[in-house]
């Protein structure tokens, strides 16, 4: 599908594509956020190597979600990579923001251990504030033929 018939799509259609390119962004975002939490939580990091740590994993798993599916396919790595690099980096860097964010926001929450609900409230809360947050962004990004439409494209 061209660029141009992305702009041509029903907003339903929009809204249900990009829900699903965040309910795909969200998930890696989360394994990588919660494993990145617990890690630094448990090792007893600072909040500044604790986020880092759950950043990078973040983005690691998001990419992944990307990724292997289009190895799945036949596609290079390289190409592969390349394409989980334009439909995902705008919508993990959107969510880390704002998941991180929450967290640094709520008194307390970054400081809490694992067996703490204000830690397990808080992560919950970011992430489903960010997801919110990474649905418009989403959209836009198919609207224009960007983002998760990249990947669309490999499918229609």
């Amino acid at each position: 599908m061209s660029t141009s018939e992305h702009g041509h799509r029903s907003n339903r259609e929009l809204n249900r594509l990009a829900i699903t390119a965040t309910v795909h962004c969200l998930t890696g975002c989360a394994i990588g956020e919660v494993l990145g939490m617990v890690i630094g939580t448990a090792l007893g990091w600072g909040d500044v190597p604790t986020i880092l740590l759950a950043i990078g994993l973040a983005f690691v798993f998001g990419y992944s979600f990307t990724v292997v599916p289009l190895l799945r396919s036949g596609l290079a790595l390289g190409a592969a990579v390349s394409i989980a690099l334009a439909a995902d980096t705008i919508s993990i860097t959107v969510m880390e923001i704002v998941d991180n964010a929450i967290m640094l926001l709520v008194p307390g929450a970054m400081d809490a251990g694992l067996d703490n609900g204000l830690f397990w409230g808080a992560l919950a809360v970011a992430l489903a504030v960010a997801f919110v947050v990474t649905v418009p962004v989403n959209r836009a990004l198919i609207r224009r033929g960007k983002g998760h439409a990249v990947v669309h494209r490999l499918h229609d």
